[in-house]
């Protein structure tokens, strides 16, 4: 692991990465365990990689804990990742705040049950002034819920005289976004083997680098945050651009 951490070129870490830690089921079965317990050893995987992006100095993650379509499994399993939700953000905020990690929620909050709403204003709140580590929870979240809201945003808005159609871009989509005060994700890593992001960001994807592993999210560690990064690295951004403008543009 440490070889691999010292081919990383700090100064070309992706400032906000994006995770779908999926695998979680699969990987419980595999043990002959209920998906219950795949979630349970999942929270250690957290652990590590939050801790990992902090000590590389990336400055924004977003997890993909719990998506809208999730509310349809079975109930029994929503039930326990509630209760799951709940038992570890009151464990792990202690530990947020004094690494300086600020924790952040996007997605349909009023979804969750009371007691996940409590635990995550607490731990909003107790974590709201830190300045390191931004990590971000998308929770009852999927990117179709989220531009149909910014939609009903802008219409409304435009009714009230407050915004112009003629003046809506790029840019003021971003603002009626969830995500208004994080940029981009530029690296977005899928673990377990799937090739789909599965309404995951779908606006604010579209220019990151997509990085699928078969490891499933309970086994997924530092190591494999840094072969995600150093893969990363090794590609070429063009954002529309030829190969040969980018090189004219970057810094020497």
């Amino acid at each position: 692991m440490d070889s691999l951490l010292e081919q990383i070129d700090t100064s070309r870490i992706p400032r906000h990465i994006a995770i779908i830690m999926d695998g979680n089921g699969r990987w419980a079965k595999e043990q002959g365990q209920d998906r219950l317990f795949g979630h349970f050893h999942g929270v250690e995987s957290v652990r590590n990689i939050v801790e990992g992006c902090a000590e590389l100095g990336v400055e924004f993650l977003t997890l993909y804990a719990f998506s809208t379509e999730n509310w349809d499994r079975p109930a029994q399993e929503v039930s326990g990742l509630m209760e799951l939700l709940v038992d570890t953000i009151r464990k792990e905020t202690e530990t947020l705040n004094r690494n300086n990690i600020r924790l952040e929620v996007i997605g349909d909050k009023n979804m969750l049950p009371e007691s996940a709403q409590k635990a995550l204003a607490e731990s909003l709140d107790i974590t709201r002034n830190n300045s390191g580590l931004r990590l971000i929870m998308a929770l009852s979240y999927s990117g179709r819920w989220e531009l149909v809201r910014a939609i009903r945003g802008i219409a409304t808005d435009v009714q009230l005289g407050k915004l112009s159609p003629e003046n809506i871009d790029q840019e003021t989509v971003k603002q009626y976004l969830d995500t208004s005060d994080f940029p981009d994700p530029e690296l977005m890593i899928r673990t377990s083997g799937e090739y789909r992001i599965s309404n995951f960001l779908l606006f604010q994807l579209a220019y990151a680098e997509l990085y699928f592993t078969d490891t499933r999210w309970p086994d997924f560690r530092k190591k494999h945050l840094y072969e995600a990064i150093l893969n990363f690295q090794s590609r070429e951004r063009r954002f529309g651009k030829t190969g040969e403008q980018v090189q004219v543009d970057t810094p020497a």
